[in-house]
């Protein structure tokens, strides 16, 4: 995918199949036929990261990125806010087939919505006066000519800090969606009523949503990625072993929150990383290589967690594995971290590029 394309309209389409998609599950009879429209969900889903990343490096300059990907990616705990209540009171009044295909609306209905609003470009936004674009546009232009000679996926296979990138997301995925995906079972044994369940299952995600946005901008503010990814990353590992030693729900509850806040703080600082420790003629390749790669762990994580508790019975194994990979990946950032150049500069040019929307 490139820049020169409408990302607006393909994530128009994708946005089309996500809930068409979602919708066929409440519809599916057999094994296979589920297989199938969980496959065309995930290529619906894939197709919108790469997109929403290119429009956002159209909009915003590097120093603005790192919090433009946080507010962006605060849709994950947002929406787990929002659903987890909802799907809740939905299935106490149908059946989770009925629930699969009501929630595979929303996503037909905001496609609409977004392609009315977002533009690929600030030349093409409406709403925008012309200083305004023209502002944005020598600032982005400015940007992005130091970095015209982009090399490709050749170049970014042969650096060793893209494979440390790779790993360290792979492990982090491993961590995040195994912990995202057993939550509300964890939550289930608080109660039996599926609308309370909801509603204690946003509980740890609102402070995911705050640790996010407040992580993101201290992460600014101080022009340290590093340390806003490793600590946030043990701190979640340290919360998820604990959990398997307190018994009553309130203590479960709030580990299981300030676990939620240490896996979903990283983002915003964590790919603000790339361009400090790679060539940026490779940046964009490795970037690309490190969402496609390390992702694979979003299928690693819930997927082993539910092998340990098929074999022990219980959620304790489960959560020292996922624990294990977020320390595993605050330990590899660490030492990423340690090939980031101190430049006196940076602080300077952050300054210098807020500038640019404020004006």
């Amino acid at each position: 995918m490139t820049m020169e394309t409408a990302k607006f309209r393909a994530v128009t389409g994708t946005k089309h199949v996500w809930g068409l998609a979602a919708m066929a599950s409440g519809f599916v009879q057999t094994e296979g036929q589920l297989k199938l429209v969980r496959f065309l969900l995930g290529v619906a889903e894939g197709g919108v990261w790469p997109a929403v990343l290119v429009l956002l490096a159209n909009w915003f300059t590097l120093q603005e990125r790192a919090r433009a990907n946080a507010f962006w990616m605060a849709c994950l705990p947002v929406s787990a806010i929002l659903m987890a209540p909802i799907t809740g009171i939905l299935l106490k009044h149908f059946s989770w087939k009925t629930v699969l295909i009501l929630e595979g609306i929303p996503p037909i209905v905001w496609a609409f919505v977004w392609y009315a609003m977002i533009k690929d470009r600030p030349t093409e936004a409406k709403w925008m006066d012309e200083n305004e674009k023209q502002q944005l546009l020598h600032a982005l232009t400015a940007e992005q000519s130091q970095s015209a000679k982009s090399q490709g996926y050749a170049a970014a296979f042969k650096n060793k800090a893209v494979w440390g990138l790779v790993i360290m997301y792979f492990l982090w995925m491993t961590g995040f969606y195994g912990y995202t995906m057993w939550v509300p079972s964890v939550v289930s044994e608080f109660t039996d009523d599926s609308s309370v369940m909801g509603w204690l299952t946003a509980i740890p995600f609102t402070c995911a949503l705050v640790g996010m946005i407040v992580n993101s901008s201290w992460s600014d503010r101080r022009m340290n990625r590093t340390q806003h990814v490793v600590i946030p990353l043990f701190v979640a590992a340290c919360a998820m072993i604990m959990g398997q030693f307190v018994e009553t729900p309130l203590l479960k509850m709030i580990l299981l929150s300030i676990t939620a806040i240490g896996v979903y703080a990283p983002y915003g600082p964590l790919w603000a990383i790339p361009t400090a420790i790679i060539p940026a003629e490779v940046a964009g390749a490795a970037m690309g290589l490190q969402n496609a790669i390390g992702n694979l762990g979003g299928y690693n994580g819930p997927k082993f967690f539910g092998v340990l508790k098929d074999l022990t019975g219980n959620y304790h194994a489960g959560f020292y594995f996922l624990a294990l990979s977020l320390a595993l990946a605050g330990i590899v950032t660490f030492f990423l971290g340690k090939t980031i150049p101190q430049r006196q500069a940076s602080a300077t040019s952050a300054s210098n590029q807020k500038t640019v929307h404020s004006n």
